[in-house]
């Protein structure tokens, strides 16, 4: 019988400090996170040194709590995966140094992952009847991007965002209307006390491409709208304008999303990342499947946010394929999906 695999995942590209124990790529013995949310809610968004301390600070106990949780040392490790990038720089540092001192003191495979080829790899934890090849639709704070998963590690992109990721424009709208940070939960919570049919907000296109994303247009209008009736003297309605921002977002990830389905007759789809814990976005795209007699698949909510699980996960498939990174590995916050 095959050896398991033991691979311990670290993941702090932005403001979590994640550490998780992962066998053969699909059994998680542990997924430690500890969450800066409410320090940088202060701010109303992250503040990259601010986050970097805190890994600093914290990156040590989640390690050590994810191996007691497991009930593994370190010397029970088959390698280390890490997030390398992107992400921000400070942050992505700290987990990297974190992982090459293991890996040196216990002399074992260092594998630096893409981040989001962990957020779209989170799904083979949640579903382990899934396989490529599948198209996957990773929407987060920094990511847009509609992804042809030709094999383990083997991507096609699509599409991608040309300016705010879809999260982002939640981040900001949830600023404008006064809910705060984060905005993505609350503009979910807020529309669902809304009409998404109230008003009518743009559906983002970009000339010359049918798989692109645009959501900086969508994020002007609801500005403007929100200037023009305050110079009124009118009173606005948070939970319509959070609905109807949130129905013209998710219109455009899934018809998109859809188009692609159709064409390259996908029998798989899945969403990933933090967006894809949004109750209207997993809701639209499962009926869309459904309607396509395709198979819809989505993490749960702990495995759409940034997470160390999907680190190693990911991590495991690469050290299958024989994939090692030596210890030059930095930090490389703008690193492109290939």
């Amino acid at each position: 019988m095959a050896k398991d695999i033991t691979i311990l995942g670290i993941e702090s590209s932005c403001d979590e400090t994640a550490a998780a124990v992962v066998v053969n790529g699909r059994t998680v013995l542990s997924n430690e996170i500890s969450s800066q949310i409410d320090i940088h809610t202060l701010y109303g968004g992250v503040v990259p040194e601010i986050a970097s301390r805190k890994h600093i600070e914290r990156i040590n106990q989640v390690i050590r709590k994810a191996l007691e949780t497991a009930g593994k040392t370190l010397d029970d490790l088959d390698a280390v995966a890490v997030t390398c990038g992107p992400g921000l720089v400070g942050a992505l540092l700290t987990g990297v140094s974190e992982a090459k001192a293991i890996c040196f003191a216990r002399d074992i495979p260092l594998i630096g992952v893409h981040h989001i080829e962990g957020h779209i790899s989170a799904n083979y934890i949640a579903a382990p009847e899934l396989e490529p090849p599948f198209i996957c639709l990773v929407v987060s704070g920094g990511h847009t991007h509609l992804v042809i998963v030709r094999d383990y590690g083997e991507y096609e992109i699509l599409g991608r965002t040309e300016d705010d990721a879809a999260g982002e424009a939640f981040d900001k709208v949830a600023r404008a209307v006064g809910l705060g940070y984060p905005g993505g939960p609350k503009i979910d919570k807020a529309a669902k006390e809304g009409n998404p049919d109230a008003l009518h907000f743009p559906r983002g296109k970009v000339r010359d491409s049918r798989y692109d994303f645009s959501f900086s247009g969508l994020k002007s209008s609801v500005l403007n709208y929100l200037n023009t009736e305050k110079m009124a003297g009118h009173e606005i309605s948070v939970p319509d304008i959070a609905a109807s921002f949130q129905k013209s977002v998710v219109d455009v990830l899934v018809s998109h999303a859809m188009e692609a389905v159709d064409e390259y007759h996908a029998e798989n789809f899945a969403i990933a990342g933090g967006v894809a814990s949004n109750s209207a976005l997993r809701a639209a795209a499962q009926k869309a499947c459904e309607e396509r007699g395709v198979r819809f698949f989505c993490p749960p909510p702990v495995l759409c946010t940034d997470n160390a699980a999907m680190i190693a996960c990911a991590g495991y498939y690469d050290f299958l394929k024989g994939k090692r990174s030596g210890y030059d590995l930095n930090a490389m916050p703008n690193l492109p999906l290939k």
